[in-house]
């Protein structure tokens, strides 16, 4: 009889698949200025492919938890991955048009994974270790962000954009084949028989989240962070090659720094959370500090002393990037039995949301402003929401988490 999977084996599955989705999404910003020209469109238009991205991801995610139920977690996983492979091969067609429908693709099957990846772990991991756990397995999304920055504009140079973006597809394809050996395991609670309703599909986790005061906040909260995080690393590459100079292999490496940042503030607050803030201060304290790194991008110029640069995009990383883990693992936590997945689901519909203003209205901003820093400096604004917001509802969490 074959052996299960270990708890590291399975954690290590999850954050792989959450990697190589998250690396084909933020593909395209990395090498923006380059796709841009031959497209014959504005840099600032990157924020209207992910848009379209996370129009597409938004109800993906939110149809997931039912289709979890339905074909199982890590079924449904492997054919997010495929469904993404099929977007990054039309948007290295160039085109308008097909980056869009492309860009569609990638947000199906980027939705389902995280909701996906939620209901498996909550089914292993002990209460007092979810922050850490879950903020592990969202290191994946940082950690794709780093592949994306050191490997793609190398890919660009020595075989062209199109190139690139096919080869990151391969990459999906090979994973969702690698982790089919886990699926008897993963997927013992699968239903087929389950007939999801696309209207109920849509409908039920929502209703979820606004039945319950506490989903309803982290809801928000999760609108505010990812205006902020997809503004980042949507826009960094461009920020530093067209404000300050940078080339683009150097612009990538610094968006790969930044990302690391996130990898590791993932961690390192799902820790603090678990042992000794809990998750509401320590999302305060996320978004304080994201509030005072916004506020000196307007002050960066080429004559900026670069490690000082670096550790502000050290910083902006650890947070803009970072807050994820612990907020997935109070979802959790709020969620009624049972029903993770969804809740995740319906929670992370709102975070797509956010997604899709955050960008295009950065876009607008960076052009209005003639500057990619004042357009950062904007996003103390969703900073101080957060704050307000959890700084009013700290003792429920207090009193919920025991």
């Amino acid at each position: 009889m074959k052996q299960p999977a270990s708890t590291w084996i399975i954690l290590f599955a999850a954050l792989m698949i959450q990697a190589l989705v998250a690396m084909a999404l933020i593909t395209l910003p990395v090498v923006a200025p380059v796709v841009a020209k031959d497209v014959g469109l504005p840099t600032t238009y990157v924020g209207v492919y992910v848009a379209a991205v996370y129009v597409a991801a938004m109800f993906a995610t939110v149809l997931g938890g039912s289709f979890v139920r339905k074909w199982g977690a890590l079924r449904l996983s492997q054919i997010g991955l495929f469904v993404t492979a099929f977007g990054m091969v039309l948007c290295a067609i160039p085109h308008p048009l097909f980056m869009v429908i492309g860009a569609l693709f990638i947000g199906l099957g980027y939705g389902p994974i995280t909701p996906a990846s939620s209901h498996i772990l909550i089914r292993t991991t002990p209460p007092e270790r979810m922050s850490l756990v879950f903020s592990i397995k969202q290191t994946g999304v940082p950690i794709g962000g780093m592949f994306a920055g050191l490997l793609v504009p190398s890919f660009e140079v020595f075989f062209g954009w199109q190139a690139a973006f096919v080869m990151v597809a391969f990459l999906c394809v090979v994973c969702a084949l690698a982790v089919n050996g886990l699926r008897l395991q993963l997927d013992d609670d699968r239903d087929a028989s389950v007939r999801p309703s696309l209207i109920k599909s849509l409908v039920e986790p929502i209703k979820l989240v606004w039945a319950s005061t506490s989903l309803r906040i982290l809801a928000a909260i999760s609108f505010m962070f990812a205006i902020t995080q997809l503004s980042l690393t949507t826009y960094l590459v461009a920020f530093l090659f067209e404000d300050l100079g940078w080339g683009l292999v150097a612009a990538g490496l610094a968006l790969t720094v930044t990302q690391a940042a996130g990898v590791g503030g993932r961690v390192l607050w799902g820790w603090i959370a678990d042992n000794w803030l809990g998750s509401a201060y320590m999302l305060i304290t996320i978004a304080g500090l994201l509030l005072g790194a916004a506020a000196l991008f307007p002050w960066l110029t080429d004559q900026t002393n670069i490690w000082l640069l670096y550790l502000l995009l050290m910083i902006m990383g650890a947070t803009a990037i970072g807050w994820n883990g612990v907020y997935l693992a109070e979802v959790a936590r709020q969620a009624p039995k049972g029903q993770a997945g969804m809740a995740t689901g319906g929670t992370l519909g709102f975070t797509f949301l956010g997604v899709l203003c955050g960008p295009p209205l950065f876009g607008v901003a960076a052009a209005q402003f003639g500057s990619y820093g004042y357009a950062y400096a904007l996003l103390i604004i969703p900073a101080l929401v957060i704050v307000a917001l959890l700084w009013m509802s700290r003792q429920r969490w207090r009193k919920q988490n025991g």
